[in-house]
């Protein structure tokens, strides 16, 4: 993970966030969840502050962490966690 940012994680049985909190603001990488297996990472924001910092990258990678971790596939609906999912081929194992 990006050590430039401390990412927290707000979770719950349907619903939860990826967190960077900074100087009053937040970027985010926002989630469902559809089964205990199965999440779908569906809007990453990241405040024009916190833009170019690898904020967003960040917020990506402790997604990925977590799957991997607990043992859940992501679905990445979001544009931004998909496209960042496509310069990682080795992110492959957590994604659907």
């Amino acid at each position: 993970m990006s050590a430039d940012h401390i990412v927290t994680r707000d979770h719950g049985a349907t619903r939860g966030r990826f967190v960077i909190r900074r100087g009053g603001e937040e970027a985010e990488l926002t989630y469902s969840v559809t089964t205990p297996t199965l999440v779908i990472a569906d809007h990453t924001g990241v405040p024009d502050s916190l833009r170019g910092t690898g904020a967003g990258l960040a917020l990506v990678e402790a997604l990925v962490a977590a799957a991997r971790r607990e043992g859940f596939k992501v679905v990445p609906l979001c544009p931004f966690v998909n496209a960042t999912r496509k310069k990682h081929p080795d992110w492959a194992d957590v994604f659907v």
